[in-house]
């Protein structure tokens, strides 16, 4: 399986993030960097370049885009998904962050723990039906659906 080896998020049009949204972003950003798996299946009889992959992530007309070049930047592949399946659960995973980070300066440790198991829960959810979306159009793992996950809710909060 192939991989990405550059991400970009255009984010271009958003409000500018709070500390905390960046926050998610760089994290993610760097994870996904240092290991993810990522590739383009066969499609329609047609040949698709090896990775691996520079990925752009945008919101284009209410729809995610994922813009997807080779290393030496050439259209691999670009595919838009629509937004409404991720709606309910990207609101709920930065709702349930914010529980979290207020915890996590107020709160005893047994009550970040609890919010922080409803985050993962949540987290998992939304990489989960992202994984399901890009069914046919990229493979990848879970780690790497969690990680893109959270730079859809980066692009989302302000789309």
């Amino acid at each position: 399986m192939s991989y990405i080896t550059h991400i970009e998020l255009d984010d271009a049009n958003l409000p500018p993030p709070t500390p905390e949204i960046e926050q998610e972003r760089k994290v993610a950003m760097f994870d996904l960097l240092e290991e993810n798996r990522f590739a383009l299946p066969a499609r329609d009889d047609r040949v698709v370049p090896d990775g691996p992959y520079r990925v752009g992530l945008s919101i284009r007309d209410k729809r995610l885009v994922f813009d997807v070049l080779t290393e030496g930047e050439e259209k691999a592949a670009e595919f838009h998904l629509s937004l409404s399946p991720f709606r309910q659960v990207v609101k709920d995973y930065w709702a349930i962050c914010e529980s979290y980070y207020d915890a996590v300066k107020n709160s005893a440790p047994s009550q970040i723990e609890t919010i922080d198991m409803a985050r993962r829960g949540i987290h998992n959810e939304g990489a989960r039906i992202l994984a399901e979306r890009l069914d046919g159009k990229a493979e990848i793992d879970t780690d790497t659906a969690r990680r893109l996950f959270t730079l859809i809710c980066v692009l989302h909060f302000g789309g």
